[in-house]
């Protein structure tokens, strides 16, 4: 199959084309190498010649649709999206932009060439959910950030292209990734380096937030479960059953490398508008026949190491906004 992976430089992007081309996929990929896309994360792959790349804008109507022409993809699968809730909250038209305006023209390139999209949304679109209660895929969208609302804009979007003009569409929706080549303002990632860097690891509020933690690696196995197995039109929620509150994630990191939680772990303000627990049901990706076969434990570990061995690629992006305390709040 020929895959056109849109974002395929950024985190899961790029973790999910490394998953394709082990799998004998033929890959291209295109991103605008923001400062979450990096072409580091493919560079072995495009010099080797096993991935086609192509520079570009979202936005960019016509160069979106002359390479989809030129590489004549079976499936185009979407990873790009301004993703970090801390910087919607600050900066919400750049989500606007991205995940909605520049989605739009998407949609119109696919309609025009009839082509299918597997297009990756969020856990957050659901919104924050009350103890015991889990989201199915056809739970209703309740956004609570500029980000969460922007990627459920989109969803519906789709659908509505779906209906409207017979498009070809599959959705996913993954809990909370963690793993290598994560951008250092993440949770995980900026705690592995405030750590590494001699500095205290930083909990919002009081660290009781509850997630579903994914490890990167199974999420893309999921993504090309679905792929090959999914059918048009549907929704596939993708979780791993690994709850655990932020407090708990960042003291298990804490531990792991051989720090005290007590004497390295800090709790600063609460972010904004902050959603407290999220869970979905998986039932729907399960029947496919997927599970998860990284532990919180293993995939703690294995990406604590991946850090640790890689300042290379982490040092150029730590900056005076990702040690920041409060990176949510505006500095002028």
């Amino acid at each position: 199959m020929r895959v056109l992976v849109l974002g395929g430089a950024g985190f899961i992007g790029s973790n999910f084309v490394r998953h394709l081309v082990s799998q004998g996929y033929t890959v291209a990929v295109y991103d605008a190498l923001t400062y979450a896309g990096r072409l580091e994360n493919i560079t072995d792959l495009v010099e080797g010649g096993r991935v086609v790349f192509q520079r570009g804008d979202l936005c960019d109507e016509e160069l979106l649709g002359d390479f989809v022409k030129r590489f004549e993809p079976e499936l185009l699968v979407n990873f790009i999206a301004e993703s970090h809730v801390d910087k919607s909250i600050n900066e919400p038209s750049r989500f606007i932009r991205t995940n909605i305006v520049c989605h739009h023209i998407l949609l119109e390139i696919l309609r025009r060439l009839d082509k299918p999209l597997l297009h990756v949304s969020t856990d957050e679109v659901y919104g924050d959910l009350p103890e015991g209660v889990y989201a199915d895929e056809l739970y209703p969208l309740n956004p609570s950030s500029p980000y969460s609302a922007s990627k459920a804009g989109f969803d519906l979007m789709l659908k509505a292209y779906g209906r409207t003009y017979g498009l070809k569409y599959l959705v996913v929706r993954p809990s909370n990734n963690y793993g290598p080549r994560q951008h250092p303002e993440k949770l995980i990632p900026r705690t592995v380096i405030r750590l590494v860097l001699g500095l205290k690891a930083t909990i919002y509020g009081d660290g009781s937030q509850v997630r579903d933690w994914l490890y990167v690696e199974d999420n893309c196995r999921a993504i090309e479960l679905v792929m090959k197995k999914g059918s048009a039109g549907s929704i596939y929620n993708i979780c791993a059953g690994e709850y655990a509150t932020v407090k708990d994630v960042v003291s298990k990191v804490a531990l792991l490398m051989g720090r005290e939680p007590s004497e390295w772990v800090v709790h600063v303000r609460g972010r904004p508008g902050e959603d407290r627990r999220y869970a979905m049901k998986c039932e729907r990706i399960r029947e496919l026949g997927w599970r998860p076969l990284v532990s919180l434990e293993e995939g703690l570990a294995r990406t604590i190491d991946w850090y640790k061995s890689n300042e290379w690629w982490w040092r150029p992006l730590v900056d005076e906004y990702v040690l920041r305390d409060e990176p949510w709040v505006a500095r002028r």
